[in-house]
Order: structure tokens, then C-alpha cells, then sequence
């Protein structure tokens, strides 16, 4: 509302008094409107964290991903899409030198067969007829030959195979009524009593159900094929046996694995049946590539890649963890989980993880492109760029490269990461994740 000059009043005392009058209406107005600014970059910023909850969710259900198995919608369609994929480990069946190729797709070599396969050769002959000149009638004679290896694939062979027990009797003194002496070899040792199922039946539906992730009802199937019924729940019984036959071995790997002087740890969520819980976990624990060949000297051997799980109820708790590892005090990387605290050992960091963060923050990003993150992601690969230049060498010059080339860039990438968190919302995607590796950082520093 606008004031004429003529009704002001003309007083100086007055106009003093109106002009505070305003001014304290201005003061107001401005806490006013600062609490509205800031209600609304909170609902602002709300907004942006249930969208980028919102992205992500999206991704997990729909997206493609690159640490699982393909979809069964990709049954029918993967030789196709992955023949359309440049050839990274040169195995296609391609005769053609890349070199004599003038297009842009890049044709490999075919690598060869091993040498240690069996081989079986088939001469192919031209008939006694042909082996005359066309031109003089002499005979013809062997100049050389031309060979060319394809490789043929033998279905596995189930067979039966029979015990026969032979027994003796003495017929003298059956003849003279005195009691028969019977002798017989004794009962082979079976690993399941009383089982049909030989050692190596049993290792083919372990391996299938363990290593390749074949279920048992999948392999009911398949022996049905050869015309063997062998239900799944017989199957399964038979696999609950074998566990109670490998505690010695599981026994006798873990503490072979406790005496490692490096372990990675990790747990994971598992469905159990008549479970109430919602998530069930179960642990795993391993020994590194990196870790030396040599015996140590109290005698126990430095064993690469052992890997047991173990099941402690479902729980998550961090008990779980020290039970298991009770008393080990090397290095032990994991993700961070604070469980693993209760473990007296020196805690490392993993890079895998701390990746998986800025890659949630750069999908929660959507369409919008967002320097930061993939600035983040540019140093974390220079790591990885180190580890895959490193890989077949020993375990003390991979510590000596990794001190001379990693630390730079973990330097630069700290500073970066101070700077960083002071700029983006410590609620968003990107904050969460540069807040956590500035949490970890120590453990990441283990190179």
C-alpha cells in the first residue's frame, strides 16, 4: 500500500517512530520468508532423496545386473546378444588373421586346444581310382597331409556297478555234521551305508547343486533322461549325509584358515524354510589370492582360496563373527560392518564396496549427468587399473607397486573427497557415499 507524501507527518519525531514501525515489519517479513526457504529446501531435498530411492528401486527391479546371473528372459536370446559383444578372451571359432581383415569389427584367433587332450584321428582317403595321374597314369604318392582339430564332447556314462561277494564254505564238515565254517569278503565301505550312491555320484550332484547352481529338482530331471528315478528328496538326504562326512575336512580347513595372515569376510542374506525371520544371514570367510606360498614355521601351510561358510542361526549378530574367528589377529578386509569390531584383528578396507556407493549415486543421478560422481568413480578405477596391471605378481612386489602408484592417487582422492562432502547434501546419494569412505578411510589406506 503506498503512502502520499501529503499525510505523512511532519514531525521528525513521528516519521522516526513510523520509519521503525516498517522496519520492524521488514524484519519480520524476512524471518518470515528465510522460514519458508527453508522449509522448502528441506521438502527440496526430500524430494531428491525419495527420487533417488525411487531410481534405484527401479534399477533393482528392472535394470540389468552386472554381479548376477543372467535373467531367464535371456534363455532364448543369449548366443545372440553376446555374438553381437566384441571378443575379450579370444575364444571365438574364428579362422580369420586380424591382420588380413581391412573392416573395423576386429576378427580373432582361434586359440589352440590343448595338447594334453586325448586325440583320435580319422584319415580321409581318396579312392584307388583317383590315385592315378590324370595327365601320365602313373601312380600317385603321398606329398604330405593336412590336419584340422574339432573337438567332440562325450555325454557323461552312468553304469551299475555290481558287488559280488563270493562265499566259501567247508564241505567236510558239512558231510560230517559239525558246524559249518562260511567265510566272505567283507561289505565294501560306502560313504552312505546301505546307499546306492557311489563316491562319484555323489561328487556330480554336489558339484552340479554348489558349483554350477544346478537345482535338485533340475537334476531329477536329467536323470530321468538315462531312465533312473532318483527323487530330489533322496537327493537331499544324501547331500545332508555328505555334510556330516566333510566335518573333519570343514574342521581341519578352518583352522588351517585361521592360521592365514589375511582373511576377507562377508555375510549375505539366505531364504530358510520355516524361518519366521524375514532375512536369515549366513557368513563366509576366505583366504586371498595374494597370500604367500611358502609354509610358515610352525608347519601350517599358507593355503590360497579356502572358502567356508558358515551358518550360525540366521544371525547377523557380531558374535557370530568372533566366535568363528575367535582368537585370529591378521588382517581381515571387509565391507565395514561394525560386527566385525568385535574381532581383535587389523581391519581393512574394501574398494569393491565403497565402488558400489558412487555407482548407486550415479543411477539415483538418473538422466542428469553429475561430475562429481564420475569423478569418484575415475579414481577408484586408476586403482583397479593398478590391481589388473599387478595381478601375476608375486605378493611383495604387488606391496611395492601399490605403495609407489596407488598412494599418489588415493592422496588426491582424499583431498578431493574433504572438499566434496562439504558441497553436496549429506542426506543424497553421493553424500551418503563420499561420507562413508571418509568414515573408512583408514581401512582403505591398506595397500
Amino acid at each position: 500500500m503506498k503512502t502520499r507524501v501529503q499525510t505523512l507527518p511532519t514531525d521528525i519525531a513521528l516519521l522516526q517512530q513510523l520509519l521503525l514501525e516498517q522496519q520492524a515489519l521488514l524484519e519480520a517479513k524476512d524471518t518470515e520468508l528465510e522460514a519458508k526457504d527453508g522449509k522448502i529446501a528441506k521438502l527440496l531435498e526430500s524430494y531428491q532423496c525419495l527420487l533417488e530411492q525411487f531410481r534405484l528401486a527401479q534399477k533393482k527391479q528392472f535394470g540389468r545386473s552386472s554381479e548376477t546371473h543372467p535373467d531367464q528372459g535371456e534363455l532364448f536370446n543369449e548366443a545372440e546378444a553376446l555374438a553381437d559383444k566384441p571378443d575379450e578372451d579370444n575364444s571365438d571359432d574364428s579362422e580369420t588373421d586380424p591382420s588380413t581383415n581391412s573392416g573395423k569389427k576386429r576378427q580373432p584367433k582361434r586359440q589352440p586346444l590343448p595338447k594334453d587332450l586325448p586325440r583320435k584321428q580319422k584319415i580321409h582317403d581318396i579312392d584307388e581310382d583317383e590315385k592315378q595321374c590324370e595327365c601320365c597314369g602313373y601312380q600317385l604318392t603321398q606329398m604330405g597331409q593336412d590336419i584340422s582339430e574339432k573337438l567332440e564332447f562325450i555325454p557323461a556314462i552312468v553304469r551299475v556297478i555290481e558287488h559280488v561277494r563270493l562265499k566259501y564254505s567247508c564241505q567236510h564238515c558239512e558231510k560230517q555234521g559239525t558246524q559249518s565254517n562260511i567265510k566272505q569278503a567283507p561289505v565294501p565301505s560306502s560313504p552312505i551305508p546301505k546307499g546306492y550312491a557311489t563316491p562319484s555320484l555323489l561328487s556330480q550332484i554336489i558339484t552340479s547343486k554348489y558349483q554350477y547352481a544346478l537345482p535338485l529338482y533340475r537334476q531329477e530331471t536329467m536323470f530321468k533322461q538315462h531312465g533312473i528315478e532318483i527323487s530330489r528328496r533322496t537327493m537331499s538326504d544324501w547331500l545332508m549325509k555328505c555334510g556330516a562326512l566333510f566335518k573333519p575336512l570343514y574342521k581341519r580347513l578352518h583352522e588351517i584358515l585361521l592360521s592365514q595372515p589375511v582373511l576377507q569376510a562377508d555375510e549375505t542374506t539366505l531364504k530358510v524354510i520355516n524361518d519366521d525371520r524375514y532375512k536369515s544371514y549366513i557368513w563366509v570367510y576366505c583366504s586371498g589370492i595374494d597370500t604367500p606360498v611358502e609354509s610358515k614355521n610352525d608347519g601350517d601351510p599358507l593355503l590360497r582360496n579356502i572358502v567356508l561358510f558358515d551358518y550360525q542361526n540366521g544371525s547377523r549378530s557380531g558374535s557370530c563373527a568372533s566366535r568363528y574367528l575367535q582368537s585370529f589377529t591378521g588382517y581381515l578386509q571387509t565391507d565395514g560392518y561394525s560386527a566385525y569390531q568385535q574381532v581383535n584383528a587389523k581391519h581393512v578396507g574394501c574398494w569393491a564396496h565403497a565402488r558400489r556407493k558412487f555407482v548407486d549415486a550415479q543411477t539415483a543421478q538418473g538422466k542428469a549427468k553429475s561430475g562429481k560422481v564420475n569423478i569418484a568413480l575415475s579414481y577408484i578405477q586408476k586403482l583397479y587399473g593398478i590391481e589388473k596391471s599387478i595381478a601375476a605378481l608375486p605378493a611383495n612386489e604387488k606391496q611395492q607397486l601399490r605403495q609407489l602408484k596407488a598412494k599418489p592417487i588415493l592422496a588426491e582422492f582424499k583431498a578431493w573427497l574433504d572438499k566434496s562432502a562439504l558441497q553436496v547434501s549429506k542426506k543424497g546419494k553421493l553424500g551418503r557415499a563420499s561420507s562413508k569412505t571418509l568414515r573408512h578411510w583408514p581401512q582403505k589406506l591398506a595397500v
